[in-house]
């Protein structure tokens, strides 16, 4: 696609409208497949060298980095009017609720999870795969919400929704380190 578009001097769209349903014949396959093998590869790469960088960036975190870190994604995510944080992306809710147990040293007893989730989705494997994601036990779970309709691809398990017992302190310790964040840009 990318040789045709800068050949015609065309776009995407149309490229794709005059392709559609086009066979590459036998012939051609081999080549093909070594073009598409080709861009794979310098995806791969580019990751790679990404992720030097990224290492040499971040070697480790204080405690200061990884409060700041937190207020960050709370600011992002996190809900304004009570604690409770609410998202599908597992690395975010495992970071999270890290920094909580870890930094904060607020027990995993005090987490209180509820799951939103579509009415196609296991409630079951939802609820087990945010525990081992979590190591919030299955008692703490307050409610799981199902929807009507289906959402494929991104939500496989769900959304999930993390809060303290009486997180009203974190809320406003939060707040103030989001503040303070504004206050120094």
């Amino acid at each position: 696609m990318p040789e045709l578009r800068r050949k015609f001097g065309i776009g995407n769209g149309t490229v794709m409208r005059y392709i559609q349903g086009v066979e590459i014949l036998p012939e051609y396959k081999d080549f093909w497949l070594q073009k598409r093998k080709s861009s794979v590869n310098r995806k791969v790469l580019a990751e790679n060298k990404a992720y030097n960088k990224a290492l040499k960036t971040i070697t480790s975190l204080k405690d200061k980095e990884r409060e700041l870190i937190l207020a960050s994604l709370y600011w992002g995510e996190g809900g304004k009017g009570d604690f409770n944080l609410t998202n599908t992306d597992p690395d975010l809710i495992r970071v999270f609720v890290k920094g909580l147990t870890e930094i904060y040293n607020i027990p995993v007893s005090k987490i209180r999870l509820s799951l939103r989730l579509y009415e196609d989705l296991d409630r079951d494997k939802c609820i087990d795969y945010w525990s081992q994601i979590t190591g919030v036990p299955k008692e703490n779970y307050r409610s799981v919400n199902v929807l009507v309709g289906k959402k494929l691809g991104k939500l496989m398990y769900g959304m999930c929704r993390l809060r303290i017992e009486k997180g009203g302190d974190m809320l406003k310790y939060l707040k103030a380190l989001r503040r303070r964040i504004i206050e120094t840009f």
